[in-house]
């Protein structure tokens, strides 16, 4: 890579296994590249490790495009780091001064359990999404796009809904460990359209329920808002609320019919 290089002073988390104790470890990255992003800095890191028979560090990642949420560090105490709305694996090296103490540690919820160094479990997620996160619809061929008439105001808000990546940034993000913005955002995006609202009310119930198993409680700190690299609205959150209300007394009488 072109461009200018830099050196860093790394303290990487390092854990051998969900119950064992971890401490933070010092690595020197000599001649870093600006035009590298943060983690092909720490694959040049683990490089070196290898090189000198050591463990390399792990950390989650795969697509490297800001689009799976498999990236999830802490850098210097700021999820996935210092530039908004960007994702770790798209946030480059030009944003550290040469001679920069890099603090690098795993997200810190107690529904993310670490499983080794840099890498967290985050299936929690994944039992929020099976209570709730689908449609009922018959098998077949795609409809036609405009087969249903959509307000694009409506369409709108549930597509800027729809770019959670499931990261865990927002819960990492947030002093009690909610998980509000993401159960929110995976409500919003089926709730408002049209093909979400035969299970607009038993959805919203279960997913904020299996949330609340998991998950600490929203006290309105905005921290994950903030934090989320796809920019999603608290607005989220209000629209969750509302129709978990809403649920309780509408699941409740369809229960009394039965």
């Amino acid at each position: 890579m072109s461009g200018k290089h830099i050196n860093l002073t790394l303290k990487v988390w390092r854990q051998k296994g969900p119950k064992d104790q971890g401490a933070f470890a010092e690595y020197q990255a000599k001649n870093v590249s600006e035009d590298a992003s943060f983690l092909e800095m720490l694959d040049v890191l683990n490089e070196g490790l290898i090189g000198e028979n050591k463990l390399p560090v792990v950390f989650d990642h795969d697509c490297r495009e800001g689009i799976c949420g498999t990236c999830s560090l802490m850098i210097n105490g700021q999820a996935h780091g210092p530039e908004r709305s960007t994702a770790t694996c798209q946030l480059h090296m030009r944003k550290f001064k040469s001679g920069d103490e890099i603090v690098i540690e795993p997200w810190r919820a107690s529904a993310f359990p670490i499983i080794k160094d840099l890498m967290v479990d985050r299936s929690a997620f994944d039992r929020i999404i099976e209570s709730g996160g689908f449609i009922t619809a018959p098998t077949g061929g795609a409809p036609d796009a405009n087969l249903i008439p959509i307000p694009k105001t409506v369409a709108d808000a549930a597509m800027d809904a729809s770019q959670c990546i499931g990261c865990g940034a927002c819960v990492a993000a947030c002093p009690n460990g909610a998980a509000n913005l993401f159960t929110g955002a995976k409500i919003a995006h089926l709730n408002l359209l049209p093909q979400g609202q035969a299970e607009r009310f038993k959805r919203t119930e279960a997913m904020v329920e299996t949330m609340d198993e998991y998950f600490g409680s929203c006290t309105n700190h905005g921290e994950c808002e903030a934090a989320c690299p796809k920019e999603i609205s608290i607005d989220v959150i209000a629209l969750m609320n509302k129709d978990y209300r809403k649920s309780k007394l509408k699941n409740r009488k369809e229960i009394s019919r039965t």
